[in-house]
C-alpha cells in the first residue's frame, strides 16, 4: 500500500515529567485546562521536558483545482486558485495576516493548479498536473499521479524539517475542493452525503443539492476501491489532497508535530492516519470548521479542536489563529515558578 515506516509514538517519559512539572507549578492542579494537555503534548513531541518554545513554525497551503468544479458545486470559479497564488506571494490573503500574528511564515505549493505556469518556480515545484479529474464521473487522478503527489507532500515535509521547522501547519486551497474532501470524509468513515455536505465558499441551496449530487456519485465510484486509501486518493481525492496527505504522515515519520486546519487537511489527515498508522499522535486539530464534515473527521481521529470560531476560509487560517494557543501553553510549562521555586505552600491535603 505505501512505504511510509512505522510511525514511533511521541516521547512517554517527557510526557509523564511534564505532567508531573505541572502539578509543581504555583497554580491549583488542572486550571490551565486545556493548556495543560497540550503542553504535555508538545513535551512529548519533543522528547524535553520542559518543552522549547517554537522557533520556526511553518505554514505549507497546498493548492489545486478540481475538475468536479464545473459541476456547480463552489459559488467561485475555477480562476480564483490560481489568482490567489499571487496573492499569498505578495503576503495580502488572509493566511499571511494572520500566520505573521502568530509567528509563523507561510510556503505556498502548487500541486494542481489549472494553470500552465506558477507565479514562481518555488511556488510550482512539485505540480503534479493542471487540475484534478471530475470524481463525480471519472477518477482525479492516474495511479503514477498519486504517487507523484504524496511524494511531493513528503519531500516538502522532508525539506521543512531539514530547514528546522519544528512545528508545521498545512492548508489548503483550491476551489472546488471541499467536494472530494467530503467524499473522503464519508467514504472512510461510512457517512451519508447528507449528513456531511456543507456549504464550502458559500453554495446556495441548489449548489448544495448539486454538490450532494456529486459526492454520492463520488462515492458510488469509489466502492471499487474497497476501502484502499491510495485507490480513494485517486477514484475521488485529488492531487492537491494526496500531497497533503503524505505531508501529514511524512511530518510524523519525522517526529513534527502538525496542527492540521479545517476539512480538506483533516481529510488528507484521515487518509494519512490509514498509510501510516499512528501518524494522528503527532497531531493536533487547530480548529473546528463550520463544515458537518469536519466534525466527523476529528471524531474518527479522536482530536479535540483548540478553538471553535466558525471559520470554513482554508489556507490554514484556523490553525494558525491556534498557534499562540499553544505557544502560551508551552511558555505556562517551561516558564512559570514552581511552588518551591517561590516559596508559596501548596495545598493543605499536599503538607
Amino acid at each position: 500500500m505505501t512505504d511510509f515506516p512505522p510511525i514511533t509514538a511521541p516521547d512517554e517519559d517527557a510526557a509523564a515529567e511534564a505532567r508531573a512539572r505541572q502539578n509543581r507549578l504555583i497554580k491549583p492542579p488542572g486550571s490551565l485546562g486545556r493548556l495543560e494537555d497540550l503542553s504535555v503534548w508538545v513535551a512529548a513531541c519533543q522528547g524535553s521536558c520542559p518543552p522549547r518554545p517554537f522557533h520556526r513554525a511553518r505554514v505549507v497551503v497546498f493548492a489545486g483545482d478540481h475538475g468536479v468544479a464545473a459541476a456547480g458545486v463552489s459559488a467561485y470559479p475555477t480562476e480564483v486558485t490560481a489568482q490567489m497564488l499571487t496573492n499569498f506571494e505578495a503576503g495580502g490573503a488572509a493566511i499571511n495576516v494572520i500566520a505573521e500574528v502568530a509567528g509563523a511564515t507561510v510556503r505556498v505549493a502548487d500541486i494542481a493548479v489549472d494553470v500552465e505556469d506558477a507565479p514562481s518556480a518555488s511556488i510550482g515545484k512539485h505540480k503534479v498536473r493542471r487540475g484534478s479529474g471530475n470524481i463525480a464521473v471519472e477518477d482525479a487522478l492516474s495511479a503514477q499521479e498519486v504517487r507523484a503527489a504524496l511524494q511531493a507532500g513528503r519531500q516538502i515535509a522532508d525539506d521543512e524539517v531539514d530547514s528546522g521547522a519544528d512545528l508545521l501547519i498545512a492548508g489548503d486551497m483550491g476551489i472546488g475542493n471541499t467536494t472530494p474532501a467530503t467524499t473522503l470524509i464519508a467514504a472512510l468513515t461510512d457517512s451519508e452525503p447528507v449528513a456531511v455536505v456543507g456549504r464550502g465558499t458559500g453554495v446556495d441551496d441548489v449548489g448544495w443539492a448539486r454538490k450532494t449530487a456529486a459526492i454520492r456519485d463520488a462515492l458510488y465510484r469509489s466502492r471499487a476501491s474497497g476501502g484502499d486509501p491510495v485507490a480513494l486518493l485517486r477514484m475521488c481525492g485529488g492531487a492537491d489532497v494526496a500531497a497533503m496527505a503524505g505531508f501529514c504522515a511524512q511530518a510524523a515519520v519525522r517526529r513534527t508535530p502538525v496542527l492540521l486546519d479545517g476539512l480538506v487537511v483533516s481529510a488528507a489527515a484521515l487518509v494519512a492516519e490509514q498509510l501510516a498508522p499512528g501518524a494522528r499522535q503527532w497531531w493536533q486539530a487547530g480548529h473546528r470548521s463550520s463544515e458537518p464534515a469536519h466534525t466527523v473527521a476529528l471524531q474518527r481521529l479522536g482530536l479535540d479542536p483548540i478553538v471553535d470560531m466558525g471559520m470554513r476560509l482554508g489556507e490554514g487560517t484556523g490553525a494558525a489563529v491556534a498557534l499562540p494557543i499553544l505557544r502560551a501553553a508551552v511558555a505556562a510549562l517551561a516558564s512559570m515558578a514552581t511552588f518551591d521555586e517561590a516559596g508559596i505552600s501548596r495545598a493543605a491535603e499536599e503538607q
